[in-house]
């Protein structure tokens, strides 16, 4: 069998995540065991940071920074977007009431870009180089969406789409989509794609994120979710490495855990369990 060609991202679509905490190296055992990563730095021996990529069987599932490393600040999950060009986007992001805090600058992997969306959401822009995003995606272990919680889906959808090829409408349940993205993932690293999702919403082949509402004392923030075999079991993982549990649920589709990990860094475990199959 011919190996498949590496996931890539088309200009709009979330291509990478990282976690920006105050030492990398001190919450990476949280993550190797709750989520099974292996973590190997990719800064030089003396760098003043660190940059920890973690992969699961060799394949890149995101990052955990510190120090030099790190483009933004405070502890929280981070979610990337695709774009062609980190300098136009930059620039279409503050044309469009976005502030920039973190202008374009080359990194041997690519071109990020730190920026604040109308509402104070932190997000950031990535234009692939060598590193071209996540590779182990949906699947155990590996990030599974990133969602906008927002006081206006309707006003963030604007704001976003102002810069971004991204579409929302009922035809694809209320996810943000990128029209094509699932006939591009099907042409290239996931040909089976449209007949695992053959029981999903029209549209969904093609879905990038969602919108969710803010809860109580919440700021506009992008929260990334994680794959999981198993939900309660991931939970007990958490616990057991120094975690706390902020929420769990269950809807049509998964049955889900918000967590906090040691050093305060939010985000979302999602086991696959749709009701209807």
């Amino acid at each position: 069998m011919t190996d498949l060609p590496p996931r890539t991202y088309p200009h709009g679509v979330p291509s990478w995540i990282d976690l920006e905490t105050r030492d990398a190296t001190a919450i990476a055992p949280f993550y190797e065991a709750v989520l099974g990563w292996t973590l190997t730095d990719a800064m030089p021996p003396q760098a003043p940071g660190h940059y920890l990529i973690a992969t699961i069987d060799g394949q890149d599932v995101g990052a955990i920074a510190s120090g030099v490393a790190a483009i933004g600040a405070g502890t929280a999950w981070s979610t990337y977007l695709a774009v062609d060009d980190a300098d136009a986007s930059a620039a279409a992001v503050e044309a469009a009431g976005g502030t920039v805090t973190s202008p374009p600058a080359d990194t041997p992997g690519g071109r990020p870009v730190a920026c604040l969306d109308r509402e104070g959401a932190p997000f950031r822009l990535w234009q692939a180089g060598r590193r071209l995003g996540a590779q182990h995606v949906n699947a155990a272990g590996g990030w599974n969406f990133s969602n906008l919680h927002t006081a206006d889906a309707h006003a963030a959808f604007a704001f976003y789409a102002a810069f971004l090829p991204w579409r929302w409408d009922d035809s694809a349940a209320g996810f943000i989509r990128v029209p094509g993205y699932g006939a591009h993932l099907a042409a290239t690293s996931d040909p089976g794609i449209h007949e695992r999702q053959r029981y999903s919403p029209p549209g969904f082949d093609d879905a990038i994120g969602g919108f969710e509402p803010l809860q109580a004392g919440e700021r506009a923030h992008w929260q990334v979710s994680f794959s999981v075999a198993d939900r309660d079991a991931a939970v007990a993982a958490v616990e057991a490495a120094g975690g706390t549990v902020a929420s769990t649920g269950e809807d049509e589709w998964t049955r889900h855990a918000v967590v906090v990990d040691p050093a305060g860094a939010r985000f979302t475990l999602s086991q696959f369990a749709p009701r209807s199959w």
